[in-house]
Order: structure tokens, then sequence, then C-alpha cells
């Protein structure tokens, strides 16, 4: 789990692509410390264990499915990755629960600056906009933002200074890829408001609904 608060920018030193799978080195330095086999590093939002770790990279296989359905496979050898350690208890929250498991490749189809904000506009896949609200919370590249607009097939974020420069969304430009992560909580209720819920587990329907959520403060 982790908060989508980007702990540094890493460099891709190596990338292995086969048929099915990669192989990722990422040269770091902040990520690095108290890091061990096994553990989970997030590269551009997306959760990854390491295997091979030195005094200034790891390395993490990727399987299949990550290939397929996140940006991983466009990286190149230079490129700048978002890295954050796993979220630990004792920590600030400074972001929101990000899972690290990406739900979707957007596309980026719009910048403009307003005042000391950069405003960017993402396509999303279908599937992903239900998920995405107002004021609420995604991750993109890994990076934890607040939604500004939700639009028919596209959403709008804004990035302070401070995230436009240190992440890797300053460098982006019209057309890049970038991996969404809707909020976790958002889709478990979601969930249970399709299926039905109750404290039973049971098949009978609840009483929970949209409006039983808005009459009691959960929904603007």
């Amino acid at each position: 789990m982790f908060t989508g608060i980007v702990e540094e920018l890493g460099k891709v030193a190596g990338i292995k692509l086969s048929p099915d799978s990669a192989k990722l080195t990422i040269q770091a330095k902040k990520v690095l410390e108290g890091t061990k086999l096994g553990d989970s590093v997030a590269v551009n939002g997306v959760c990854l264990t390491v295997v091979e770790i030195s005094s200034n990279s790891f390395t993490a296989d990727v399987m299949a499915e990550t290939v397929a359905k996140t940006n991983l496979a466009d990286l190149v050898s230079g490129s700048p990755v978002n890295l954050e350690r796993a979220l630990q208890l004792s920590t600030r929250l400074g972001g929101h629960l990000v899972s690290g498991h990406v739900d979707g490749v957007g596309r980026l189809e719009r910048i403009y600056q307003l005042e000391i904000a950069h405003v960017y506009e993402i396509s999303a896949p279908s599937p992903l906009l239900p998920y995405v609200l107002p004021k609420g919370s995604i991750a993109i590249d890994g990076i934890s933002l607040t939604v500004v607009e939700v639009k028919s097939n596209s959403f709008s974020v804004s990035l302070i200074p401070h995230t436009f420069k240190e992440t890797t969304l300053g460098s982006k430009g019209i057309g890049s890829k970038v991996n969404l992560e809707t909020d976790i909580i958002g889709k478990y209720v979601a969930r249970f408001l399709e299926r039905g819920f109750d404290s039973s587990f049971a098949n009978q329907k609840s009483n929970l609904s949209l409006k039983f959520l808005a009459e009691n403060g959960f929904l603007d």
C-alpha cells in the first residue's frame, strides 16, 4: 500500500523486454534506504517487488499483465520514473490509499497554466470514469492528485509547482500515456451498491443506496 506522495525521481538504468515480461533496473537513492529484497516499490504507480539491489539501483520483474496494462513497456533507458516505498503505518498519510494496482492507461490531452498551477486534462477508458469524482482522489503515474472536473470521456487535475517540478508529469507532453488508479474506497463502495450488501453478507438486498449516502453526508 502507498500514499501517492512521490519520494524521488529515479531513472531507468536498464530494461530487458521479452514477449511476456520485462526486467527493470532503476537508479535511485532515497528509496533504497531501508529497502530489502522482496520489498515493494511503486514505479510510476505500479507496485513492483525488488528482486535485486545494489548501492545505487534496484531491479524488479514486470509480469505480462503489468506490461499489457500499464505504460511501463514504453520506458527506455534514461526515462525518469516516480518512486515511492510502501507505506509504513507509523508515517503520515499525506495523499490517499494507493494499492499500486493500475486500473488502466490514460492519455494526456491538454495542458494549460492557471495562475501558479498547471492543469492537465486526461482522457480515460470509459469503465474508469464512474469512479472519478470532482474533488475526489486519483493516482496518476503514482502521484496522488485531486480531481478538478470530470467530463464525458476525460477529467482534469491541477498540479502545484512542487508536483510539476518534482515528478514525471512536468516533463510529459500531449499524447503521453499515464497510469491511472482510481480511489480504492470508491471502488469498494460501488461494488457493494452494485451487488447489494448487508452485515451478514447474505444475498438479501440492503438499504444502502446513493440517496442514503447523500442524505447522511457521505456524498456532496
